[in-house]
């Protein structure tokens, strides 16, 4: 059985000390700010991202070099490794299709290399419990075919819910018309937001108030764990900039649920750009999206 590797790209959001301690391979999703380009060595730290937000900055997002996916790749082909990668929505960004472009042609020139690329139809900490499972499953011995199997059948189960603070940025990134940004202001709605079956974000609800949305976001979980309830590889919580927040649903979550394993990070720029600061979201899995 020859040896795999796990890649993925950088708006999954995990620790990059956990994903180099487990040999992770990682392309860069790139993001501007002002038309500055970071997100391959050059990088802002989150608050820095977030608080240029905040100071009305510009920011926006950009796919994965092709130039860039090739040369990650074909340093694994040499060294004789399959790859496993697992993607950012296709339904959100031309990164995926950058991806399978990418892997068909190293296929084409090292033809005894295997390459799967899995679309999760998710984002930030949906990939980061594939992440997770996968690099569980390389350690147990599993196959590249196996890991690949259970990583696909289980992503349609991937729930992303979150919640946004400002409804502007919502705007700013075109998910949301101006006049329903105004207008969600001026009364304190807070949209419930969440991916859909193919990959989109979409609108799930709209209540009044911060702590309303909060506890909104935790019901919902409730209502989708089925029988996924005693079986999570983790609960993911992301927030932009916005920490206590994330804290206050994790400690909520643990008392309603008993679930200790939470990973709390923060939104990249991939997702963060379009919900801005303030946004708070839940990732698990569920019984239905």
């Amino acid at each position: 059985m020859r040896e795999f590797v796990i890649t993925t790209e950088s708006n999954s959001d995990m620790d990059p000390a956990y994903l180099a301690e487990n040999e992770v391979g990682v392309i860069p999703h790139y993001y501007t700010v002002e038309e500055e380009v970071y997100g391959d060595g050059k990088e802002l730290t989150n608050k820095e991202f977030y608080d240029a937000m905040r100071a009305g900055k510009k920011a926006a997002t950009m796919a994965s070099n092709p130039a860039v996916i090739l040369e990650k790749f074909e340093e694994y082909a040499k060294q004789g490794k399959d790859i496993l990668h697992i993607s950012f929505s296709s339904a959100l960004s031309s990164g995926y299709n950058n991806i399978v472009n990418g892997a068909n042609e190293i296929m084409e020139n090292y033809p005894e290399m295997k390459i799967i690329v899995i679309d999760t139809l998710s984002a930030s900490l949906g990939e980061g419990i594939m992440i997770r499972k996968a690099i569980e499953m390389k350690k147990e011995g599993k196959s590249l075919e196996e890991t690949a199997d259970w990583i696909n059948e289980h992503c349609p189960h991937l729930n992303i819910q979150f919640t946004v603070d400002d409804l502007n940025f919502l705007y700013r990134g075109g998910r949301l018309s101006r006049s329903s940004a105004i207008f969600g202001t001026v009364i304190n709605i807070k949209p419930i937001l969440y991916f859909d079956k193919e990959g989109k974000l979409v609108a799930l609800d709209k209540v009044r108030g911060r702590k309303n949305a909060l506890s909104t976001l935790v019901d919902n979980m409730e209502a989708r764990l089925g029988e996924f309830r005693d079986n999570q590889v983790f609960i993911g919580i992301v927030h932009g900039d916005c920490e206590a927040d994330a804290k206050y649903i994790a400690n909520v979550i643990t008392e309603r649920f008993g679930y200790t394993d939470i990973v709390i990070r923060p939104i990249g720029p991939s997702i963060g750009a379009h919900s801005g600061p303030g946004a708070v979201g839940i990732i698990f899995l569920g019984n239905e999206k």
